[in-house]
C-alpha cells in the first residue's frame, strides 16, 4: 500500500448509514484510503482507543489522529482537502442551515427510522408518524432543486442519501410507500445514484439491507407485522 494511502483510515461497517457518508465525501474529494469492517460484536482495539467514548464507527483515522462522528468527519474532510470541490456552500447562512437539517436528520429521522422496525404497538405507531412527518420536512427543505445546497451535490445531500438505502425496510415495516408519501423526495434519491458514482457506487443493495434489518428483528425477538393487501398490491407495481 502506498503512502499516501496509508495516510487515511476508516474503521466502519458495511450497512451504517453514517459510515456510507464518510464513503460518499472521500469518494467525492477523491482521496484514497484504507477501509476497515468492524465487528460490532467483537470491536477492534483500535476503534474502542480511537473512540474511547461512545465506542462506534465511523472514525477516520488521519495521520494516526481520529475524527468521530459522521457529520464532524465530513466537515473535518472537506476542510483538510480544500483543493478539491466544496461539499459545503459558501454562504453562511446556506452552511449553517445545511449543518441544523443534518442535525435533524442524526436526531428526529434516524430514531423513528430505527424504531418502525425494533419496537411494536403505540410506540411503533407514534414512530410511524413521526417518521413521515420527518421526511415531508425534508422533501419541503428540498423543493423544486434538484439537490439540497441547489444545482450542485453537497453535504446535506451527502448527509440523507444514505438513509435511501434503508427506505424498503421502513417501507415493510412501517406499512407504508414513502415514494406515495414524498415523491419528490425519491426523484432527489434516484437521481443522487444516477448522476453521482460516490453515491451508486457506496449505497448498498435495498434487499440487502432489508434481510439484514430482518436478522435484527429476529434478535430483538420481534414478530415480523403483518402488512395490508392493498399495501402488497401497490408495491407490486412500483
Amino acid at each position: 500500500m502506498a503512502k499516501q494511502e496509508a495516510e487515511v483510515v476508516l474503521l466502519d461497517f458495511w450497512s451504517s448509514m453514517f459510515g456510507m457518508r464518510v464513503r460518499i465525501a472521500l469518494a467525492e474529494k477523491g482521496i484514497p484510503y484504507e477501509h476497515r469492517e468492524e465487528d460490532l460484536r467483537n470491536k477492534s482495539q483500535l476503534l474502542l482507543e480511537s473512540n474511547p467514548v461512545h465506542k462506534k464507527i465511523p472514525v477516520l483515522i488521519h495521520n494516526g489522529k481520529p475524527v468521530c462522528e459522521s457529520s464532524i468527519i465530513v466537515e473535518y474532510i472537506d476542510e483538510v482537502w480544500k483543493d478539491k470541490a466544496p461539499l459545503f456552500p459558501s454562504d453562511p447562512y446556506a452552511k449553517a442551515q445545511a449543518r441544523f437539517w443534518t442535525d435533524f436528520i442524526d436526531k428526529k429521522l434516524y430514531h423513528s427510522g430505527r424504531s418502525l422496525y425494533s419496537t411494536k404497538g403505540e410506540e411503533h405507531e407514534a414512530a410511524r408518524k413521526e417518521f413521515i412527518s420527518c421526511i415531508k420536512l425534508l422533501e419541503g427543505e428540498l423543493g423544486d432543486k434538484p439537490y439540497f445546497g441547489g444545482e450542485s451535490f453537497g453535504y446535506l445531500d451527502i448527509s440523507l442519501i444514505p438513509f435511501y438505502s434503508w427506505f424498503k425496510a421502513c417501507e415493510t415495516y412501517g406499512n407504508m410507500i414513502i415514494e406515495h408519501e414524498c415523491p419528490k423526495l425519491i426523484a432527489w434519491a434516484k437521481r443522487c445514484i444516477q448522476n453521482k458514482e460516490s453515491v451508486s457506487n457506496t449505497l448498498p443493495d435495498l434487499e440487502k439491507i432489508l434481510v439484514y434489518v430482518q436478522g435484527m428483528r429476529k434478535r430483538f425477538g420481534i414478530e415480523v407485522p403483518m402488512r395490508s393487501a392493498k399495501f402488497n398490491r401497490e408495491r407490486n407495481v412500483l
